[in-house]
């Protein structure tokens, strides 16, 4: 406990047996509960976690780690602490830096907080250029579709007030840091960046997310635009619009243009058949960008009776079932 304050720490782990021993004995002793969720590890992952007293959930094959994470995040909901912390399981992180990273949330002053690597120059950890290159593009995205200035949006260490989780609805298999920043600042929830010093390589492995950049950029958009078309609709099919409906305007001015000047539509005729296709995508774009906002407005209500619904104590709180070994098992 701190400061009246009870916290659980979720670490989301996969063949992380060379390093999960040493991150939960960094853990400071004020934490109240240890979790971490064994994401189909092949290795002794779960046995060492175990060991060293934590709570393990299994996931009987791998899921992905926003898998991990949402299942960590249901299970400390359950345990009914009021601070989250989530950090990773390959040591880049400094446990004692959990206390620094909760006090915000302990003081009033965010309901979430994460670690920054980017905000002060001076803990700018060595990375490949062409990963700090996309984590700024990333954070740049997030910040121009939120409105606020964010430096580092993908971040695996993080701490949560019991009043934002309750809120949070996440949807991604593969990754949930930067659906989590557009989850949050969509619904105005406080957001602070701490900065940390990190270490920048992982000691042991490959990261699970990142190690194929393209397939982490795919990933990463494809959740992107579905949280934005989930909850800023409007956003996503205006441009598309706009975009379509200029090319169309561009093509008719063109065919017309040319008639006058040669008195025929050919052998031009192609950009007329293309002027109205444009239109026509502009159009569907239009009423679809205003439909799916209606739904959006719907979903907010929606996510706002189950944000009550959570809220509603459960009679009487009991820490989840175990096996004989000790792990709690995947319920999905």
């Amino acid at each position: 406990m701190y400061n009246g304050k009870r916290i659980t720490v979720i670490i989301p782990a996969l063949n992380e047996e060379k390093k999960i021993g040493q991150v939960i004995d960094g853990i400071p002793r004020f934490v109240d509960h240890v979790v971490v969720v064994d994401d189909g590890s092949t290795d002794r992952t779960g046995e060492i976690a175990r060991e060293k007293g934590a709570v393990v959930f299994r996931h009987a094959f791998n899921r992905g780690v926003g898998a991990a994470f949402n299942s960590g995040r249901r299970l400390a909901l359950e345990l009914n602490d009021d601070i989250v912390v989530n950090i990773d399981a390959d040591g880049q992180f400094n446990p004692a830096d959990i206390e620094s990273l909760i006090e915000p949330i302990v003081q009033g002053a965010a309901d979430f907080v994460t670690a920054s690597r980017f905000k002060d120059v001076a803990f700018r950890p060595q990375m490949s250029r062409i990963k700090f290159w996309g984590n700024q593009v990333m954070s740049s995205l997030i910040s121009r579709m939120t409105g606020q200035k964010f430096y580092d949006v993908s971040c695996g260490f993080r701490a949560y007030s019991r009043d934002s989780l309750l809120k949070l609805n996440l949807f991604g298999n593969f990754t949930y840091t930067q659906e989590t920043f557009l989850n949050f600042a969509f619904k105005n929830i406080p957001i602070v960046e701490l900065p940390v010093q990190v270490r920048g390589r992982r000691e042991h492995g490959k990261s699970r997310v990142a190690s194929n950049l393209f397939r982490y950029t795919y990933q990463t958009l494809k959740i992107i635009i579905k949280t934005l078309r989930d909850y800023r609709p409007f956003r996503l099919f205006a441009p598309i619009a706009a975009l379509s409906f200029i090319v169309a305007v561009s093509l008719g001015l063109f065919l017309i243009l040319h008639y006058l000047h040669t008195g025929e539509f050919t052998p031009h005729k192609w950009a007329g058949f293309a002027s109205g296709f444009f239109f026509f995508l502009s159009a569907v774009s239009l009423i679809l960008g205003f439909i799916l906002d209606m739904f959006a407005r719907m979903r907010l209500n929606q996510e706002e009776m189950l944000y009550y619904l959570k809220r509603l104590p459960m009679h009487p709180p009991s820490p989840p079932p175990t096996n004989s070994a000790g792990t709690v098992n995947d319920r999905d």
